[in-house]
């Protein structure tokens, strides 16, 4: 295969007793774009660290240009034209956007002292490409969305030949994507071959060429994009076929209010007013920055200092902190899995307790270990939880999974209301599915579900009704029968505010 710039022959890889990979072949053609679809714990991430010299193979073989290479470390990758854009972003967050951009060619370099002015200078033309950051603004300061824009800046210095992106969209707007999405177009027309990782699979079909297929780690199949269809991809990542990602929306008339929120204003967004109300979900839209996120922390009192009335089943409240909104029933699920969501470092059951210590305590500072224990069984039980028990450490399991320790960890403190900030940000579509039908079942029980999401497919197949945040204001509502995306993007675009306005 003249074409071949990458080729895998039948790698294998153990983790102890688990196999990650079974005898994987896959190759990579010059100039394509080369999608991998599969769930999470299907192996994906774990082929792309033997490519990248992360890990090595226990058995197999990786040929560039037809030659076989051994690959002992990422700095051996990047030496031969491999860039890797990671799903966990790795960023160093106590200095500034152009140093983490050009860290790898600063360490390169012998000069004594580092030139600030001219790496913030080529700092900016790459980001050019991509988004207004300020490249001399230090990474922490920086939003999740702008932290993967400079991850992706970052690769596209390197002198790579072959480009992997893990679920480079996760943390992007529509308009981040797009633009992401014609640079990758102008890569591949440069000869640069794509592997691109997505549970989307929108993107998959509008923007790839092929799309192989993981599971259990095992390579399936892999088809030219045009001839195959989503549904068949669904179905061969979960070896089973899903009728339907979403499940049946609300038939009845909803419930009373649970949260009535009535003029709520902080520097970031004002007059906020909206009522939830039992036996429904409802969707917030807006694009990145709208201050979908800070209104709902506002309400919590995880941040900021919001003014305005707030409702709770017909009750007035004046919470002064999140330990007084927890007490309360109400509880937010961060968009940051990782760094807010779950203790990584902690045993499943620990993370479950974590919110409402006191009903796993024995007095001050003991737990009751078979307490805490039998809360998580019976709540891992209910969200369909896999793991080998819950003393497994939540790092080791899947990103769907992780997703779940997070919903119990808020649903052991038998919530009222909650708001999910991306709930399924970076878990596969059978995760995905497991966890739509979870929170159908919550609403059904009378909590009130707010859903914040970049995915518009989702808030449409999920929500009852979608709010739309723009600039710090609701410029609209829509109702189940009148979502579409169009509906969306024309009131999260602020056209129209416009026109209520003139």
């Amino acid at each position: 295969m003249p074409d071949t710039v990458l080729e895998i022959r039948n790698v294998s890889r153990s983790f102890g007793p688990v196999r990650a990979l079974r005898g994987i072949n896959f190759d990579l053609r010059r100039g394509e774009i080369h999608a991998i679809a599969g769930e999470n714990g299907a192996g994906k991430s774990t082929l792309m660290n033997v490519i990248d010299g992360i890990i090595q193979p226990d058995s197999g073989e990786i040929l560039i240009d037809g030659r076989p290479v051994r690959m002992p470390s990422p700095a051996h990758a990047q030496r031969l034209g491999i860039g890797f854009v990671h799903q966990e972003i790795a960023l160093c967050p106590d200095v500034s956007v152009a140093e983490n951009i050009f860290m790898a060619a600063t360490n390169q370099s012998r000069r004594f002292l580092m030139d600030a002015a001219g790496l913030r200078a080529k700092a900016r033309s790459v980001l050019a490409q991509l988004a207004d950051i300020d490249p001399s603004i230090l990474v922490r300061d920086l939003s999740i969305s702008n932290q993967q824009l400079v991850e992706i800046a970052k690769a596209l210095t390197l002198d790579c030949r072959i480009l992997i992106l893990d679920e480079p969209t996760a943390a992007l707007t529509e308009r981040e994507a797009q633009l992401l999405f014609a640079i990758m177009r102008k890569l591949t027309a440069q000869g640069i071959a794509i592997i691109y990782i997505s549970h989307r699979m929108v993107e998959i079909f509008e923007n790839c060429d092929r799309v192989s297929v993981f599971r259990d780690g095992q390579h399936i199949r892999t088809d030219k994009v045009c001839e195959t269809t989503p549904e068949d991809v669904v179905n061969a990542m979960v070896g089973r076929k899903i009728e339907s990602l979403y499940p049946p929306k609300l038939t009845t008339p909803p419930g009373p209010p649970v949260l009535q929120v009535e003029g709520l204003s902080d520097r970031r967004f004002r007059d906020i007013s909206f009522e939830l109300r039992a036996g429904e979900i409802l969707g917030v839209a807006g694009l990145i920055g709208a201050g979908r996120s800070e209104i709902m922390r506002g309400i919590c009192r995880l941040e900021g200092n919001a003014r305005g009335r707030v409702r709770l089943q017909g009750r007035d409240l004046d919470l002064k902190s999140y330990a007084e909104a927890i007490a309360e029933g109400i509880v937010y699920l961060s968009e940051d899995r990782k760094g807010d969501g779950v203790f990584l470092d902690l045993p499943i059951a620990a993370n479950v307790s974590a919110l409402n210590l006191s009903q796993v305590s024995r007095g001050p500072g003991l737990i009751d270990k078979g307490a805490e224990t039998r809360l998580a069984e019976a709540l891992g039980r209910q969200l369909n939880l896999k793991s080998a028990g819950v003393g497994q450490k939540v790092s080791s399991l899947s990103g769907g999974n992780q997703q779940k320790v997070a919903l119990a960890k808020l649903l052991a403190v038998k919530p009222k209301v909650i708001f999910l900030d991306e709930p399924t940000r970076g878990v596969d579509v059978g995760a995905k599915s497991e966890i739509h039908k979870i929170l159908r079942g919550l609403a059904e029980q009378g909590v009130g579900i707010l859903v914040i999401s970049s995915e518009l497919p989702e808030l449409i197949g999920l929500c009852d009704r979608v709010m739309v945040i723009a600039e710090g204001r609701v410029t609209g509502e829509l109702p189940a029968e009148r979502l579409s995306e169009e509906a969306i993007m024309q009131l999260a675009s602020n056209t129209g505010w416009q026109k209520r306005s003139a």
